[in-house]
Protein backbone atom coordinates (compact mmCIF):
# COMPACT_ATOMS: atom_id res chain seq x y z
CA UNK A 1 0.00 0.00 0.00
CA UNK A 2 1.18 2.97 -1.07
CA UNK A 3 2.20 6.01 1.55
CA UNK A 4 -0.54 8.97 1.52
CA UNK A 5 -0.60 12.16 3.62
CA UNK A 6 -3.36 11.56 5.88
CA UNK A 7 -5.93 13.92 4.49
CA UNK A 8 -6.06 11.37 1.53
CA UNK A 9 -6.88 8.09 3.62
CA UNK A 10 -9.48 10.32 5.49
CA UNK A 11 -10.93 11.28 2.19
CA UNK A 12 -10.81 7.78 1.18
CA UNK A 13 -12.98 6.26 4.14
CA UNK A 14 -9.62 4.76 5.57
CA UNK A 15 -8.16 3.35 2.50
CA UNK A 16 -11.89 1.82 1.36
CA UNK A 17 -11.58 3.56 -1.52
CA UNK A 18 -8.10 2.21 -2.56
CA UNK A 19 -10.14 -1.16 -2.78
CA UNK A 20 -9.71 -2.73 -6.42
CA UNK A 21 -13.85 -3.61 -6.27
CA UNK A 22 -14.28 -1.02 -9.19
CA UNK A 23 -16.88 0.29 -7.34
CA UNK A 24 -15.54 2.69 -4.40
CA UNK A 25 -18.53 4.72 -3.78
CA UNK A 26 -20.58 1.35 -3.51
CA UNK A 27 -18.39 -0.14 -0.96
CA UNK A 28 -18.16 2.92 1.06
CA UNK A 29 -21.89 3.39 1.07
CA UNK A 30 -22.04 -0.50 2.02
CA UNK A 31 -19.72 0.82 5.63
CA UNK A 32 -22.26 3.73 6.39
CA UNK A 33 -24.88 1.41 6.14
CA UNK A 34 -22.68 -0.76 8.56
CA UNK A 35 -22.40 1.93 10.88
CA UNK A 36 -25.80 2.61 10.73
CA UNK A 37 -27.32 -0.72 11.71
CA UNK A 38 -25.33 -0.74 14.67
CA UNK A 39 -25.76 3.47 16.16
CA UNK A 40 -28.15 6.02 15.21
CA UNK A 41 -26.01 8.49 13.99
CA UNK A 42 -26.54 11.63 15.34
CA UNK A 43 -27.08 14.47 13.30
CA UNK A 44 -24.22 16.61 14.46
CA UNK A 45 -21.88 13.47 13.34
CA UNK A 46 -23.20 13.73 9.41
CA UNK A 47 -22.20 17.92 9.80
CA UNK A 48 -18.46 16.81 10.94
CA UNK A 49 -17.91 14.29 8.48
CA UNK A 50 -19.55 16.68 5.74
CA UNK A 51 -16.95 19.35 7.08
CA UNK A 52 -13.74 16.94 7.29
CA UNK A 53 -15.00 15.44 3.91
CA UNK A 54 -14.45 18.82 2.52
CA UNK A 55 -11.58 19.90 4.15
CA UNK A 56 -10.31 16.54 3.32
CA UNK A 57 -11.03 15.60 -0.64
CA UNK A 58 -9.97 19.47 -1.45
CA UNK A 59 -6.62 18.86 -0.32
CA UNK A 60 -6.48 15.75 -1.76
CA UNK A 61 -7.29 16.83 -5.30
CA UNK A 62 -4.62 19.62 -4.90
CA UNK A 63 -2.05 16.64 -3.92
CA UNK A 64 -3.26 14.11 -6.93
CA UNK A 65 -3.87 17.06 -9.18
CA UNK A 66 -7.06 15.88 -10.81
CA UNK A 67 -10.90 16.99 -10.05
CA UNK A 68 -12.94 14.12 -7.80
CA UNK A 69 -11.00 10.95 -8.35
CA UNK A 70 -13.38 8.18 -7.77
CA UNK A 71 -11.24 6.53 -4.91
CA UNK A 72 -11.76 10.15 -2.43
CA UNK A 73 -15.56 8.74 -1.38
CA UNK A 74 -15.63 10.20 2.27
CA UNK A 75 -19.22 11.81 0.27
CA UNK A 76 -21.09 8.48 0.30
CA UNK A 77 -20.50 8.45 3.95
CA UNK A 78 -22.87 11.57 5.23
CA UNK A 79 -24.88 11.25 1.77
CA UNK A 80 -25.71 7.45 2.98
CA UNK A 81 -26.41 8.61 6.59
CA UNK A 82 -28.74 11.91 5.12
CA UNK A 83 -30.64 9.10 3.88
CA UNK A 84 -30.97 7.04 6.76
CA UNK A 85 -31.24 9.37 8.80
CA UNK A 86 -34.85 9.12 11.60
CA UNK A 87 -36.09 6.10 9.61
CA UNK A 88 -36.19 2.77 11.03
CA UNK A 89 -33.30 -0.38 10.74
CA UNK A 90 -35.25 -1.61 7.99
CA UNK A 91 -35.21 1.00 5.91
CA UNK A 92 -31.00 0.68 5.19
CA UNK A 93 -31.34 -1.51 2.10
CA UNK A 94 -33.69 0.05 0.67
CA UNK A 95 -31.65 3.27 2.03
CA UNK A 96 -28.66 2.07 0.67
CA UNK A 97 -30.14 1.07 -3.34
CA UNK A 98 -32.16 4.32 -3.76
CA UNK A 99 -29.14 6.52 -2.14
CA UNK A 100 -26.46 4.15 -4.87
CA UNK A 101 -29.17 5.08 -7.80
CA UNK A 102 -29.35 8.55 -7.46
CA UNK A 103 -25.81 9.34 -7.01
CA UNK A 104 -25.52 7.52 -9.75
CA UNK A 105 -27.58 9.10 -12.40
CA UNK A 106 -27.31 12.33 -10.49
CA UNK A 107 -30.61 14.05 -11.37
CA UNK A 108 -30.69 17.91 -11.07
CA UNK A 109 -29.85 19.87 -8.84
CA UNK A 110 -27.94 16.86 -7.49
CA UNK A 111 -25.83 17.01 -10.94
CA UNK A 112 -25.59 20.60 -10.37
CA UNK A 113 -23.44 20.16 -7.20
CA UNK A 114 -20.55 18.71 -8.35
CA UNK A 115 -20.19 22.30 -10.24
CA UNK A 116 -19.19 23.74 -6.74
CA UNK A 117 -15.30 24.06 -6.27
CA UNK A 118 -12.87 21.51 -4.75
CA UNK A 119 -13.91 20.15 -2.20
CA UNK A 120 -17.47 21.80 -2.18
CA UNK A 121 -18.58 19.88 -5.23
CA UNK A 122 -17.03 16.36 -4.18
CA UNK A 123 -19.15 16.29 -0.55
CA UNK A 124 -22.64 18.72 -2.14
CA UNK A 125 -24.23 15.89 -4.68
CA UNK A 126 -23.66 13.25 -2.13
CA UNK A 127 -25.46 15.26 0.91
CA UNK A 128 -28.36 16.48 -1.60
CA UNK A 129 -29.24 12.78 -3.19
CA UNK A 130 -28.81 11.40 0.34
CA UNK A 131 -31.64 14.25 1.58
CA UNK A 132 -33.62 13.59 -1.97
CA UNK A 133 -33.70 9.72 -0.91
CA UNK A 134 -34.68 10.53 2.75
CA UNK A 135 -37.58 12.38 1.69
CA UNK A 136 -38.58 9.70 -1.05
CA UNK A 137 -38.31 6.73 2.13
CA UNK A 138 -39.74 9.44 4.11
CA UNK A 139 -42.54 9.59 2.20
CA UNK A 140 -43.00 5.46 1.56
CA UNK A 141 -42.57 5.18 5.66
CA UNK A 142 -45.67 7.62 6.06
CA UNK A 143 -48.04 6.20 3.36
CA UNK A 144 -47.14 2.90 4.34
CA UNK A 145 -46.80 2.63 8.26
CA UNK A 146 -48.20 6.30 8.96
CA UNK A 147 -45.04 6.89 10.80
CA UNK A 148 -41.63 8.99 9.99
CA UNK A 149 -41.44 12.89 10.54
CA UNK A 150 -42.90 13.33 7.53
CA UNK A 151 -46.51 11.92 8.24
CA UNK A 152 -47.78 14.54 10.52
CA UNK A 153 -47.64 16.91 7.65
CA UNK A 154 -48.88 14.80 4.89
CA UNK A 155 -51.70 12.82 7.15
CA UNK A 156 -54.43 14.82 5.68
CA UNK A 157 -53.27 14.80 2.75
CA UNK A 158 -53.19 10.51 2.81
CA UNK A 159 -57.04 10.30 3.89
Amino acid sequence: MKKYPYYVWIASVFGLGFIPSGMPGTVSSAAACVVSMIVDVPMWAVALVTVIGVWATDRSEKFFGTKDPSFLNIDEVPGMWLTLYLLPKGFIIPGFFLFRLIDILKPWPVSAMEKLPGGWGIMADDVLGGIFANIILQALNAYLYHAGWLYPLIEGVMK
